[in-house]
């Protein structure tokens, strides 16, 4: 056989996809078009619908996309009509993200809700040292006491100066107790006061899905200082 004669398998690229679609997101039902879809071409979910179909299909056809589908429809409002979700914004920015819709992420965070959370709270929260490590020793440490009991609790350092770091390690080194174990979160430089801080700590370990709550933490046992509660703080697990 020549080489003219030779025919080369030809590579398939491309796809027609039909102009309406019917989605399975997670389980819920949508029909839209391809060119919703494709509305942001550098987005995910336009890629999702670009050359060799990269989604299975269900039983009825469906394309699947293996995601909690509840707030996928505020991303097709806003693909169909510009128009900028004004409840479930957290939510809707995590499916933006996802998605990597930029023009939508964009807008989402321009929102106060987004605006306070990415600017503020998120950019404090990054001049705290060690933070979301400390978090996680928080909940190891009240996992680890929580055998056979109702509630754990762990004691937390709040610094914001380094004067205040110092004056509490030394009341940390002062305890007469070895098996207390303290957290300490600081010192850092940013605006939010102590109370702010513990907020956020309470605010993100809530949102791991723990029951929590604090209060000042003094005690004579234990430690050689009695006024404690300048700097120390009782975080305080409910398990059931």
């Amino acid at each position: 056989m020549s080489v003219s004669e030779y025919r080369f398998p030809v590579k398939q690229t491309t796809t027609n996809f039909p102009t309406v679609i019917t989605l399975n997101v997670g389980g819920q039902i949508y029909t839209t078009t391809i060119a919703t879809l494709k509305k942001c071409p550098e987005s995910k979910l336009a890629n999702m619908f670009n050359g060799l179909p990269k989604l299975r299909t269900d039983a009825d056809g469906r394309y699947v996309i293996d995601r909690d589908g509840t707030y996928f429809k505020y991303v097709l409002e806003y693909l169909r009509s510009n128009q900028i979700p004004t409840q479930h914004i957290q939510e809707i920015y995590k499916e933006a993200v996802y998605y990597e819709i930029e023009a939508l992420i964009k807008q989402l965070e321009d929102t106060p809700q987004i605006f306070g959370e990415q600017v503020g709270r998120k950019q404090f929260l990054s001049r705290v040292p060690n933070y979301g490590e400390n978090i996680e020793v928080m909940i190891r440490i009240a996992r680890a006491e929580a055998v056979a009991s109702r509630t754990s609790s762990v004691v937390v350092c709040i610094v914001k100066t380094d004067e205040d770091y110092i004056r509490c390690s030394d009341i940390i080194n002062g305890t007469d107790n070895d098996k207390v174990s303290v957290v300490t979160f600081g010192p850092w430089k940013a605006s939010p006061s102590a109370p702010d801080l513990l907020d956020c700590i309470k605010m993100d370990i809530e949102a791991k899905g723990y029951k929590i709550a604090y209060i000042p933490f003094s005690t004579e046992k234990g430690f050689r200082f009695t006024k404690t509660q300048d700097f120390l703080y009782k975080f305080v697990f409910t398990w059931w």
